[in-house]
């Protein structure tokens, strides 16, 4: 029985080209799980601010129970309604996370001369710190994730999010695995008893099967993706986003079949 669904947002849940963008069946299908009992996680690249404004700006009538943003941090509404950290889990994320950067710097120094001369690639800074970098094409992207991983082993714990052309720095002990991994303990739910399903590199650590039981991409994934989900059992939709994800509810007996 499915007591946790895990989703990534964009590209999984929302489809940025279907008008409506989140299918009613599959929105449907979440409310008649919630009223069974089972509790809806959005786990998203977005912070916090940006999934508020996109579940606003994509008219998502079903508010999640918890959402986990910027791939590792876990959020549930207070009794103010507001949204706020759930346990020590965002503290601890952040303290590792800048702890990194800072143990990171020499060979940040090094990643970025490197896309300097690669071209057609840049750092991102959020103050003095390089949190992750963008390309000007996914094949762009490709060379500087295999350099990233020859090099990375330099920082012990050092990682990162792939997601088309952006990269996030970041804890190996940190992602949308974890994250969920941390939620489903505090809310005492097991691994058996939870979905997960997402389109993109950053979902992955979420569908190894260590975190969920039951792990679903929409057609629409990435090869890796799919490649994963296959791999530990799970379901590789036909169809595309939320329409996706309903496929694969029907398929694992979470919602009756047609």
């Amino acid at each position: 029985m499915i007591k946790l669904l895990s989703t990534d947002f964009d590209g999984t849940v929302v489809d940025h080209n279907a008008v409506p963008a989140v299918d009613p069946g599959f929105l449907e299908a979440i409310r008649e799980l919630r009223a069974g009992g089972a509790l809806w996680a959005i786990n998203t690249g977005r912070d916090l601010r940006q999934i508020v404004e996109g579940l606003r700006e994509f008219r998502v009538p079903v508010e999640p129970d918890f959402v986990l943003t910027a791939e590792r941090e876990v959020f549930h509404k207070g009794q103010d309604g507001c949204w706020q950290d759930f346990g020590d889990w965002n503290a601890r994320c952040q303290e590792a996370h800048l702890k990194l950067l800072v143990d990171a710097r020499p060979f940040l120094r090094d990643v970025e001369f490197f896309l300097r001369t690669h071209g057609k690639a840049h750092p991102i800074f959020e103050g003095d710190h390089m949190v992750g970098l963008a390309t000007d094409t996914e094949a762009g992207m490709e060379e500087v994730c295999a350099f990233l991983d020859a090099e990375r082993s330099r920082v012990p714990g050092f990682y990162y999010m792939r997601n088309t052309v952006y990269a996030r720095f970041c804890h190996e002990d940190y992602s949308k695995g974890t994250a969920l991994g941390e939620l489903a303990r505090l809310v005492g739910i097991g691994v058996h008893e939870i979905f997960a399903a997402g389109d993109h590199y950053n979902d992955l650590p979420m569908l190894d099967g260590r975190h969920a039981r039951w792990v679903a991409c929409p057609g629409n994934a990435v090869g890796a993706v799919k490649e994963q989900v296959q791999r530990v059992g799970g379901y590789v939709a036909k169809g595309a986003c939320s329409v996706g994800l309903l496929e694969a509810l029907r398929v694992f007996g979470a919602l009756p079949k047609r």
